[in-house]
């Protein structure tokens, strides 16, 4: 059989199933480190319940992701995920999901891998948003869940440390709520408010424009120009204010882009 009738009848195996994402539709990738527990706690020994190690890591992905040719408008990182809001029009792969969740999943892990010096895996997922208020519900939602993430992890690691084994940690920090597991940290002299606001509010990161001064190179005169870097935030804010921040991005992810992609 020759290529042509080859190809004309295989193609459909692959393709079949493509899912495109309409036109005007919020695209929010999420990645996700596969294995990252074992990965933190046995291979390299990271501190817990937070270490700047992996923090930088999962900072560098975010940051590669944001540079490796999707218009990336905004991101989020806390605990091992990432989530990603792209412009409203980016038509990168024509939108095929399956196209970008697999070259985003691909590029976090080998940026990831690249970063801690051995092999990880990160997956992807995009959620579908409807309106910029789901936007902002969207990364709210994730920033509640670092809050969460954060009370588990030093209530769990406090215990730990004091020699409780890993069922019996568990069970003690079962049906207790927020005020409760605040309480057990502060009678051991933690204050959770005092910890600092990356481990509690996660990390954005997102284009600031900044004035930068250089020389004219026809005139040899002092000139200033404007270029776009990424911002990495230790100190997001939290609720209202946050909100605002968030507005902002899914109005940048409404309208025309100026950086260029990667070629």
């Amino acid at each position: 059989m020759k290529f042509d009738d080859l190809d004309k009848k295989l193609r459909v195996f692959e393709t079949s199933h493509d899912c495109y994402v309409l036109p005007g539709i919020y695209m929010v990738a999420r990645l996700d480190g596969r294995g990252f527990t074992r990965l933190a706690r046995e291979v390299h020994h990271f501190e817990a319940p937070f270490d700047t190690r992996f923090r930088d890591c999962m900072i560098f992905t975010t940051e590669h992701l944001m540079n490796c040719g999707f218009r990336v408008i905004y991101g989020y990182t806390q605990s091992d995920e990432i989530s990603l809001l792209l412009h409203r029009e980016e038509g990168l792969f024509r939108r095929k999901l399956r196209k970008l969740v697999s070259v985003l999943a691909g590029e976090a892990s080998a940026a990831f891998s690249s970063r801690l010096g051995s092999i990880a895996c990160l997956d992807c997922r995009i959620s579908q948003l409807p309106s910029p208020e789901t936007v902002v519900e969207y990364f709210r939602w994730r920033q509640e869940d670092a809050m969460r993430n954060a009370l588990n992890a030093y209530c769990y690691w406090t215990l730990r440390k004091e020699s409780f084994s890993m069922e019996k940690a568990t069970t003690a920090l079962l049906g207790l709520g927020i005020a409760e597991k605040n309480e057990l940290l502060s009678q051991r002299g933690i204050d959770f408010n005092e910890t600092p606001l990356w481990q509690r509010r996660g990390v954005g990161v997102y284009w600031d424009t900044v004035r930068m001064e250089g020389q004219n190179r026809q005139t040899g005169l002092p000139t200033q120009y404007s270029r776009r870097r990424l911002k990495v935030d230790l100190d997001l804010p939290m609720g209202e204010e946050y909100e605002t921040l968030l507005e902002k991005m899914t109005a940048e992810a409404s309208k025309s882009l100026s950086f260029p992609r990667r070629s």
